[in-house]
């Protein structure tokens, strides 16, 4: 993402960090279902472009604490997932190193 940023917008493209950090922080990860401020905040959030949405539910109290520990359960699980996923990948691409005493090696 910050490579096309910085190809678009060349000399000046740290003058749009913080669209890139919206961006990111909005964006769906794979590796925990959901974007990284929904699993922060429990909630998608509310940008710009949604403000002018009627009927949003809202929760409050004991709700948004159930609601936002769910969430923790799913971010766990797909955290665990992803790890396992990866785990598998390299242990595919891993050999075996067998070091005798005194062999010098980097």
């Amino acid at each position: 993402m910050m490579r096309a940023c910085v190809i678009e917008f060349k000399g000046n493209w740290d003058d749009h960090l913080p669209l890139m950090e919206f961006a990111y922080n909005n964006s769906f990860h794979a590796s925990i279902g959901m974007a990284p401020y929904e699993a922060l905040y429990g909630r998608k959030c509310r940008s710009p472009i949604c403000w002018d949405i009627e009927g949003l539910r809202q929760l409050e109290g004991p709700e948004l604490v159930q609601e936002t520990v769910d969430k923790i359960q799913i971010v766990k699980q797909c955290l665990r997932a992803a790890q396992d996923r990866q785990k598998s990948y390299v242990d595919q691409h891993r050999r075996e190193m067998e070091y005798d005493v005194g062999e010098k090696f980097f």
